[in-house]
């Protein structure tokens, strides 16, 4: 009985000594040599956060007035395309204020139920995440109004016609809502937002000003324009920005660079189909099918999605956001048509009646 109570004695010991170590290697504290995660690309504080000046001044006015008043700030919307910082931006406000942040998204609350367990475990000045926010389920939304505005929520207790509604009253809190598509919430969900952000795409001159931060935090060398080669091609997207650069620190790798030039940049982009406007390789063959399969369009959504063997909503969400923007495509009534830009870009001669248009 003694051995076995010293075996398993033995036993619990090593397996302490395991979980210790497990834990250990799983700590937020960054480990000496360790690689740097994309959650470290993101800036702390709104003075390191590059670009979007206005809303920059606009948010440090409003978290200035609400930490000299001592109280939560008022609820914040993030509004604008996917990549431009909404999460970083969310993460600021939750460091600015020195306060715990909560952190879940539209499709991950599936029932009413699931946001009032979140709502009723917040402290007293914690900001609340939500991204997605205009995927929230109705019912969802409709507690989330009481809560935003009266700071408290209603649980139902018992079912049928016994069940009865206690309210639970919540400390002051801030929501942080992040949404692609502002157009979507109900008007009672924004109109409890006191602050509405918009968030623009970035210009050349700011993208280059990011690439040169993260390369820095990334260990990464970049000659003259290097930066300027990335910036061209992360279609005014932060994400895509970063995401490019760790494409091109791989590239750097593998060929032993110990600097990068920006003809490595177009080397490497080049290999994954990148071209000098940020085109890939759908949104040339979008280009590719309008000008060389239909004379430039007009074109059906849904033919032009067969002829390039993608699912319409596809082609419509990634591609032609960016292409329109860019010039490189309009939308008219009788379908999609190539602008002179496109046929420009796919170096072949536009016709007369093109170019007439544009």
């Amino acid at each position: 009985m003694a051995d076995k109570q010293m075996t398993t004695g033995y036993i619990d010991s090593q397996n302490g000594d395991a979980q210790e170590e497990s834990l250990r290697m799983v700590s937020a504290r960054p480990i000496e040599g360790e690689p740097v995660s994309d959650e470290e690309l993101r800036p702390e504080t709104l003075d390191g956060f590059i670009g979007q000046p206005r809303l920059k001044a606009q948010l440090g006015l409003f978290l200035k007035a609400a930490k000299k008043r001592d109280v939560a700030p008022d609820h914040i919307l993030l509004a604008g395309p996917p990549g431009l910082g909404k999460t970083t931006l969310a993460m600021i406000v939750a460091h600015e204020l020195d306060v715990p942040i909560r952190v879940t998204s539209g499709p991950a609350v599936q029932h009413a139920g699931d946001l009032a367990s979140i709502l009723s475990s917040l402290e007293a000045g914690e900001v609340l995440f939500i991204d997605e926010i205009h995927r929230l389920p109705r019912a969802a939304e409709e507690l989330l109004y009481i809560a935003m505005e009266d700071f408290r929520v209603d649980v139902m207790v018992g079912k049928g016609p016994g069940a009865s509604s206690i309210p639970l009253t919540l400390p002051r809190f801030t929501v942080i809502g992040a949404t692609t598509r502002e157009g979507m919430l109900p008007s009672p969900l924004r109109a409890r937002f006191g602050f509405t952000a918009h968030l623009d795409f970035y210009p050349q001159e700011e993208l280059e000003k990011l690439v040169e931060r993260s390369a820095k935090v990334l260990g990464i060398l970049l000659q003259d324009d290097a930066a300027h080669q990335l910036a061209l091609r992360s279609r005014g997207t932060p994400r895509i920005a970063n995401r490019l650069l760790r494409r091109v620190r791989d590239w750097a790798i593998v060929h032993d660079l110990p600097q990068v030039g920006p003809d490595d940049v177009k080397q490497a982009l080049a290999l994954y189909q990148i071209d000098s406007e940020g085109l890939d390789r759908l949104d040339l063959a979008v280009l590719k099918a309008i000008v060389n399969s239909f004379d430039g369009g007009p074109v059906g959504l849904n033919n032009l999605a067969a002829m390039v063997g993608e699912e319409a909503e596809t082609v419509e969400t990634v591609c032609e956001p960016y292409l329109v923007r860019e010039g490189f495509l309009v939308r008219t009534p009788k379908g999609r048509v190539a602008t002179s830009k496109a046929w420009e870009h796919l170096g072949r001669k536009p016709p007369e009646d093109v170019m007439k248009l544009f």
